[in-house]
């Protein structure tokens, strides 16, 4: 439903934004421009696509995507890929669609996203194709998973001949549309936003490197060492090798420290611990199943260790009954049998059920992933928790699209900075309470912002559409009468009905306007954003 079912028909021209296209259903692309304010010239045919639509039964929809000033991604929905060669857009003298690849790619997709770019001297143009594809293995989901393949089209001379082939295709594997998809700028990574992760899928060549991976994880996911503690000591276990005997190990203990190594091979135990010991009367046995048995004496009695080693993850804590026991006795005051058993209290509990209908949404979280188009290995992973997705827009078309995620009631805008690793992801801009608004509007098909964020916008299924603006000063004087105090800026709504009830299939921001695409009709939103 989301990947298809509430996809955007209308396409903005990032690098030229007083132009929108779509494909309608004879397969011709269709150019609207701006002429003032609010005049639309006549829809103008830029291209038209070589096959019959109307003979293909089971296609999707056709995609369209601006990978650059003079370079066009175009899908016509049963699985073939154009490259085209646009001209410069927006003006017909100049405009002038050219296919320069085209290629069947197997089963029907829509484009996610694509770039343009040139690397050592060669053209290339990196695309995002989207499928759902059924899954066989699949018995207990839903019995689809979502394939996104990243295919690179580069310009290639050979004897003399100039022309575009694909360079690499590549895919990843997951259990959910993603709800951000876009490719770097210069075609070294790629972004994904989605509730369920993503994972490139190894051809045959990788498969092996895979498969040593995944051995060496196994091998190593055992702990190397379990350890206990009391009030006084600390009791370590460690597994040793069959043939080694007491003459090939050495413990080495010192207030602060301590080494363990068998034979001649490095420290298999080195390092800080966490607290002082008494080193003296410290001591190691070992037991009849082979394994070496280290006790150290607390320097200090009472406090409990949270680690044994400073720093070292490979060992595993093991907690005695009555440990446990104790320490679900200290957090029983946190907890209790009825729901508030203390209404009076300064700071009851939280109450789930005290949430608004409108807060709650399916998706419980989603992570943010950053691939390296090189390795084919995340690089990045941030949870989002709940901060929920809400949609994404092009601020810069330089830049990779930016990402609007709920912070509590607020909006935020973030723009993805691949050049950066250390700022990868800027906050730009933020719209006061649209992540609550937006949450009450049960029926909204689209939600877009101004590229100078000057106000979001949200449209339902059919006919409203939701303008907010962001705060302005006021030119009177206005005082808040519950707290007295002056109230400087002023943030308006806007409600628009549309003069139609066919539903609503695009919906397109500028920083002027807004253009709303129904089954029938192109409407143009004047933002006047200075009343």
């Amino acid at each position: 439903m989301r990947a298809f079912g509430m996809y955007n028909y209308l396409h903005l021209d990032s690098w030229s934004q007083d132009n929108v296209y779509y494909v309608d259903q004879f397969g011709r692309v269709m150019n609207l421009s701006v002429t003032l304010d609010t005049a639309l010239q006549k829809p103008r045919e830029v291209f038209r696509l070589p096959t019959d639509l109307t003979a293909c039964d089971n296609r999707l929809c056709a995609s369209i995507h601006f990978s650059s000033s003079t370079w066009v991604t175009l899908s016509d929905g049963t699985g073939r890929l154009y490259l085209i060669k646009s001209g410069k857009r927006g003006n017909s003298a100049s405009e002038k669609w050219e296919i320069v690849f085209n290629e069947e790619l197997g089963s029907p997709f829509i484009i996610a996203h694509s770039v343009s770019f040139v690397k050592s001297d060669m053209h290339s143009v990196a695309v995002l194709l989207l499928r759902v594809e059924k899954d066989e293995l699949d018995t207990k989901g839903s019995g689809f998973h979502i394939t996104l393949e990243w295919v690179t089209i580069a310009a290639i001379s050979k004897e003399g001949n100039h022309r575009y082939e694909i360079l690499k295709r590549r895919f990843l594997q997951g259990k959910s549309v993603p709800h951000y998809a876009a490719i770097e700028p210069s075609g070294d990574g790629l972004m994904i936003v989605s509730y369920k992760p993503f994972k490139f899928m190894q051809d045959e060549d990788n498969k092996l490197e895979e498969n040593d991976d995944a051995k060496a994880t196994n091998e190593t996911k055992d702990p190397l060492y379990y350890w206990q503690q009391t009030e006084d000591d600390v009791t370590v276990t460690v597994h040793i090798p069959q043939d080694i005997t007491k003459d090939d190990i050495k413990v080495r203990f010192s207030p602060d420290n301590i080494c363990v190594t068998l034979k001649d091979q490095p420290p298999l135990v080195e390092g800080k611990l966490y607290s002082s010991v008494d080193h003296e009367s410290c001591t190691w046995i070992i037991r009849e199943n082979k394994s070496l048995e280290i006790s150290l004496i607390k320097k200090n009695e009472g406090p409990r260790w949270p680690e044994l080693i400073v720093g070292d993850t490979r060992g595993e804590f093991i907690m005695d009954s009555s440990q446990c026991s104790e320490i679900t006795e200290s957090l029983m005051h946190l907890t209790s049998e009825v729901m508030n058993p203390n209404p009076e209290k300064e700071n009851p509990p939280c109450n789930a059920q005290e949430l608004e209908e409108c807060d709650a949404f399916l998706e419980d979280s989603a992570s943010l992933c950053r691939f390296d188009g090189d390795t084919l290995k995340v690089t990045h992973v941030i949870n989002l928790g709940s901060n929920q997705y809400l949609f994404s827009v092009v601020v810069d078309p330089r830049e990779m699209p930016c990402f609007c995620l709920r912070h509590d009631v607020d909006a935020l805008l973030w723009q993805p900075h691949s050049d950066q690793p250390e700022n990868m992801w800027e906050h730009i801009a933020t719209f006061n309470a649209l992540g609550y608004v937006q949450a009450s509007k049960q029926d909204k098909k689209f939600m877009a912002c101004a590229p100078d964020y000057s106000y979001a916008a949200l449209c339902e299924c059919l006919r409203r559409v939701f303008i907010y603006r962001q705060p302005t000063p006021l030119s009177t004087v206005l005082y808040n009468r519950k707290e007295g105090r002056q109230v400087g800026q002023v943030a308006k709504q806007l409600v628009a009905t549309l003069e139609a009830n066919d539903p609503i299939l695009g919906f397109q921001a500028t920083s002027e306007r807004l253009f709303v695409l129904t089954t029938k009709t192109l409407f143009l939103i004047k933002v006047n954003s200075g009343n």
